[in-house]
């Protein structure tokens, strides 16, 4: 026999219509009430029908997940699926289905995000990137619809809630780190040159060597995809240069996987020959040889404030914040354990 709202509502000692405002998340609703409601819930083994509860509301309780590219693509990259998990906790909890983009060009995606806000299949949007002069990104504002950024927006910064690391101040932080042990020869690998996050670490680590008097040497600055083989081919174009870097900053961990691969089939040791500091933090920078140092974005965090604020903008919650700046922490390991001493890089005790 089918469990129903007014069987709930027995049970818990409520109005069916508190247990409507339950399933709702509303705020009208004490956490108390809720708590209550939803262990009674469990107990009959209720599902509201979310289907049904769409047509009344004309919500779709669904989100949209944009990605910077083809969702196969992306999930090359971990650091879209420690987002997601950030994503989804928060999603299920308040009953959001989540709705990805499938296309596989720039132009698919943008297609596909029409048709998530035209055919009312989402009630907001996620962007899992920032890019200067994004279609997508104008696309939205245009029709007001609700979108949190992960990453700063581009001259969007009134427009758009967002959710970011302090990715200047990370960068220039490492800069400082190896300026300290001193280097003075330090690359940059960034990914695309039109994504924000990429310009605010290059900003960074431009900004630490002007700080110390050290120029700012374009053949040290490389650009590339954020895979394993977009590591391989800029690492070998630095260290083919007739002074390469003792230091390195990678903007991304999986960059640095293939960074780290190719010198050792190069036969450069790190950090003995060049020493190395990337971005993320993701599981496996524990696991490679050496370990690798990297900046801990709290990359679940990121996904999760970004639903929070996205969700508030869907209800109309008051004060939803534009701007949210999730903390950041440098974890060295051996990877950037080197001190250049009369111009020989030798490694810390």
């Amino acid at each position: 026999m089918t469990v129903t709202i007014k069987d709930v509502a027995k049970v818990a000692n409520v109005n069916p219509s508190t247990v409507s405002r339950v399933i709702a998340d509303s705020p009208r609703i004490s956490e108390y009430t809720k708590r209550k409601v939803r262990q009674v819930m469990e107990e009959l083994g209720y599902h509201p029908n979310l289907n049904a509860r769409s047509l009344v509301s004309n919500n779709a309780s669904a989100i949209g997940i944009i990605m910077p590219s083809s969702v196969e693509k992306a999930f090359q990259n971990p650091f879209f699926a420690n987002v997601l998990g950030g994503i989804s906790n928060l999603s299920h909890e308040k009953h959001y289905s989540l709705y990805m983009s499938t296309g596989a060009t720039q132009q698919e995606i943008y297609s596909e995000v029409v048709k998530m806000v035209e055919g009312r299949r989402v009630d907001g949007i996620i962007l899992l990137y920032s890019r200067a002069n994004d279609p997508i990104t104008n696309y939205l504002v245009e029709k007001n619809f609700p979108f949190v950024v992960i990453g700063k927006p581009y001259n969007e910064e009134g427009k758009s809630a967002y959710v970011d690391n302090d990715n200047f101040g990370a960068a220039k932080e490492i800069t400082e780190h190896f300026i300290k042990n001193g280097h003075r020869l330090i690359g940059f690998i960034g990914g695309s040159p039109e994504l924000i996050v990429t310009m605010e670490r290059l900003n960074g680590y431009k900004k630490a060597l002007e700080n110390a008097n050290i120029p700012v040497v374009n053949e040290y600055i490389v650009h590339t995809e954020f895979h394993k083989e977009g590591g391989k081919g800029a690492i070998a174009k630095l260290m083919s240069l007739k002074q390469p870097p003792t230091a390195l900053i990678v903007t991304d961990d999986l960059i640095g996987f293939g960074v780290l691969g190719t010198l050792q089939e190069m036969g450069i040791k790190v950090p003995e020959d060049i020493c190395i500091f990337s971005f993320n933090n993701i599981m496996l920078t524990e696991l490679t040889n050496p370990p690798l140092s990297s900046v801990d974005i709290n990359i679940d965090q990121l996904g999760y404030n970004a639903t929070d604020s996205l969700i508030k903008l869907i209800s109309n919650t008051e004060n939803v914040p534009k701007k949210q700046i999730i903390p950041h922490q440098l974890i060295v390991r051996e990877s950037s354990n080197g001190k250049v001493i009369n111009n020989k890089l030798k490694i810390n005790n």
